[in-house]
């Protein structure tokens, strides 16, 4: 029993090794895995083999009846050995062709980021047995090397490090070091339950394969190792892709991409989805989008990729979220929060006023500065908007009528449509432009112009809209 400690304790401590005094974030379930895991950081700890600033976080899920007697016993557990808890609840919404295991990973992922903003070393209890299931499960769905590559001792996880110093320990290790330690442990009572399929596989398959193969756990992960080889060098093939295609953070160019041949171009989409961590793609749906760059030049096609959409636009294939209709939303506006207007005139003390709007779909918001005249810190190039008249309703719409108009920077006035086609906005950002009225009047696309007759002069009260829509939405 003193070999497996020994072993356990100079294993984490090897992996530690490179990576100095950053903070260690101790993902804790309570599980046997964690707690071997927790235990045998403590004891690196209390015997100054490592310094790093340690805190332990407990998700709660709230999916079992006994996830608050866990936080519990994550609360005592830390209490003996002094170390920082943090509690994260999480709620684990069921979603179509998603599994509630896949779910809530994703959910306890997004959890242990949110803990630290600065970098840190986030630890998990994953052991040997769990690359196991993790590769068989990938073999089930038909995955590729990326997905039987299974897990890797260290991962990105957003600004952090994901660290799985326990990988090429078994789990019959690890209950025999929680054994000879006396360590007590939580168990989960859906472990049991073979509706899941990691616990299928865990429960019934495992068991059969060693009876067959004692051995087949090692030669399962050296098998997945060979698959993390090959991934990496994969990855190395679409940067090289990624950097003759790039357009921008969000597009690539498709004269480019339509050179590479189809591995590599499906090599590099994956690539390039992973990046903006987004769900993997189906081998069909890399497909669609291959076969739409070839639509006509007078076409935008979008191909719908689980949460995000690839749109064709000016030479370039976008990704982007999957918006919400936004077209039927509006809202009036009251600028007289504040100030109150009279004929165009504020009355009152002339002071600024800051009217805010809440626009939808993750738009941001708009700020309206309302002030008497331009002053001299101004820009003067900056156009301000004239005050709307008494009586006269303001809102704000996404939706419009296809007027003319006269922007600010033409000279003739021509059908809104057009003007948005010659500034260069792509068919769906179009939709998520913010306009302004006064009554039915188009006053101003918010952030693209001012239509003239509505632009104030120096001498009479204006208006400015901030605004912090983002240059992706």
């Amino acid at each position: 029993m003193q070999k497996i400690s020994s072993v356990i304790h100079a294993t984490i401590k090897q992996y530690l090794q490179p990576y100095g005094d950053i903070e260690l974030i101790i993902a804790y379930s309570g599980g046997v895995d964690s707690q071997v895991l927790l235990h045998a950081i403590a004891h690196l700890k209390q015997n100054k083999v490592i310094t790093n600033a340690i805190t332990v976080c407990h998700v709660n899920h709230g999916l079992s009846d006994n996830a608050f007697s866990w936080q519990e016993f994550a609360q005592q557990e830390c209490l003996k050995l002094s170390f920082n808890l943090i509690v994260k609840k999480v709620q684990v919404q069921v979603q179509a062709q998603h599994s509630l295991e896949a779910l809530a990973r994703e959910a306890r992922y997004q959890a242990l980021r949110s803990v630290r903003h600065k970098k840190s070393l986030i630890l998990t209890g994953h052991h040997s047995d769990d690359q196991s299931e993790t590769f068989l499960l990938a073999l089930k769905r038909g995955a590729g090397l990326k997905g039987l590559a299974a897990m890797a001792v260290v991962s990105q996880l957003g600004q952090h490090l994901l660290l799985r110093p326990l990988l090429a320990i078994s789990r019959q290790e690890i209950e025999a070091y929680a054994k000879a330690h006396q360590l007590s442990w939580v168990e989960d009572e859906s472990n049991l339950d073979t509706c899941f399929d990691r616990n299928f596989i865990r429960q019934q398959l495992m068991p059969l394969l060693r009876q067959r193969w004692p051995s087949i756990s090692n030669t399962i992960n050296r098998s997945a190792s060979h698959c993390l080889a090959g991934q990496e060098l994969l990855d190395e093939l679409a940067e090289q892709d990624l950097s003759l295609c790039r357009a921008s953070e969000e597009s690539l160019h498709i004269e480019q991409l339509t050179l590479l041949s189809i591995a590599r171009f499906n090599n590099l989409i994956r690539f390039f989805m992973a990046q903006h961590a987004c769900l993997m793609p189906t081998t069909e749906q890399v497909k669609q989008v291959r076969l739409q760059l070839a639509a006509g030049d007078d076409k935008n096609p979008q191909i719908k990729v689980g949460l995000q959409v690839f749109r064709r636009f000016k030479g370039q294939l976008f990704l982007t979220p999957d918006y919400n209709d936004i077209s039927d939303w509006q809202e009036q506006v009251d600028l007289c929060e504040g100030v109150c207007l009279q004929g165009n005139r504020p009355q009152g003390n002339g002071q600024q006023s800051k009217p805010l709007l809440t626009l939808p779909d993750n738009l941001g918001e708009l700020v309206f500065n309302i002030n008497s005249k331009k002053n001299n810190n101004q820009d003067r190039a900056m156009l301000r908007i004239c005050l709307p008249k008494q009586g006269q309703q303001v809102s704000v719409r996404f939706s419009h009528q296809n007027p003319k108009c006269l922007p600010d920077f033409r000279q003739h006035s021509r059908k809104l449509k057009k003007v948005l086609q010659e500034l260069n906005i792509a068919p769906w950002q179009r939709k998520r432009i913010a306009f302004l009225y006064y009554d039915s009047e188009l006053v101003a696309a918010i952030g693209h112009f001012i239509c003239q007759p509505f632009i104030a002069n120096d001498s009479e009260a204006g208006m400015l809209i901030s605004s912090s829509v983002s240059d992706n939405n």
